[in-house]
C-alpha cells in the first residue's frame, strides 16, 4: 500500500546507541532558539499506557510473543499518529514534529524475530515523514555507547541481536530509497561522528516553510 506524506515531521532511526536521542534535542533546541516552540520532541514507545507496557516489557519485566510484541507496537503508534493531540493534528497546525523512532524500527527490530510480512502488514498505513534520518554505526561501537551509561540493558541490546538489526535496518531503508516516487527525503548519517558535526549536516539538510 502507497503510504502519504506527513508534511513537518521528521523521524530519527538507528540500532540503540546510534544517537538519535542526543540529535534530536539539540535539533529542538536549535530550532526554537528563537522563543517559539515550533519544533516538539517525541518518541516511540509513548508515554501513553500503551507504551508504558512496552517499556516494562523491553526492560525484560515479562515477555510476549514476538507476534504480540508487533501488535503492541502498532497499537501505540496508532494512537501516536492519529490520537487526540497526536503527530498527525500537530504537524497540520503547523508544528514540526521530530520522533526517535518510528515504523521502520518495527520493520527492522520485529522483523527479526517474526518475520517481514506482520511489520509490514501492521504499518502499511502509516504515512511516511517528510524527513527521514538514518544513522549508521557499527553495532560494536554503538553497543559500547550504551554500555558506557551504566544503567539496566534493555532486551534487545546484545551484539548478536543488534548486528541482525542493523542489517535488516540497511533492507529496509535501502528499500526506501530505491522508491524514487515515496516523496521522503531519506538521510544517511555517519553516527560514527562527533555530535556537532552530525548536528551541522542534519541541520543543513532540512528546507523547512
Amino acid at each position: 500500500m502507497k503510504h502519504m506524506i506527513l508534511k513537518n515531521f521528521i523521524v530519527f532511526e538507528g540500532i540503540d546507541g546510534a544517537g538519535t536521542s542526543t540529535q534530536i534535542k539539540k535539533l529542538v533546541e536549535r530550532g526554537n532558539s528563537d522563543g517559539n516552540t515550533r519544533f516538539i520532541a517525541t518518541a516511540e514507545p509513548t508515554v501513553g499506557e500503551t507504551g508504558k507496557f512496552l517499556r516494562r516489557m523491553l526492560a525484560g519485566e515479562f515477555s510476549v510473543d514476538e507476534k504480540t510484541n508487533a501488535y503492541l507496537f502498532a497499537a501505540d503508534r496508532c494512537e501516536h499518529i492519529f490520537g487526540k493531540g497526536g503527530v498527525q493534528e500537530l504537524c497540520n497546525s503547523g508544528k514540526i514534529v521530530v520522533s526517535d523512532r518510528y515504523f521502520f524500527s518495527s520493520m527492522a527490530y520485529q522483523s527479526v524475530s517474526c518475520g517481514d510480512e506482520l511489520p509490514e502488514l501492521l504499518n502499511s498505513t502509516f504515512p511516511l515523514p517528510e524527513y527521514l534520518f538514518y544513522f549508521v554505526i557499527n553495532p560494536e561501537i554503538s553497543l559500547g555507547r550504551v554500555n558506557a551509561r551504566g544503567e539496566h540493558k534493555e532486551i534487545y541490546e546484545k551484539i548478536e541481536i543488534q548486528k541482525k538489526i542493523a542489517a535488516q535496518y540497511e533492507k529496509v531503508i535501502s528499500k526506501y530509497e530505491e522508491n524514487k516516487k515515496s516523496g521522503m527525503k531519506i538521510i544517511r548519517i555517519d553516527a560514527a561522528l562527533d555530535i556537532q558535526t552530525i548536528s551541522e549536516k542534519i541541520w543543513n539538510s532540512l528546507i523547512l516553510n
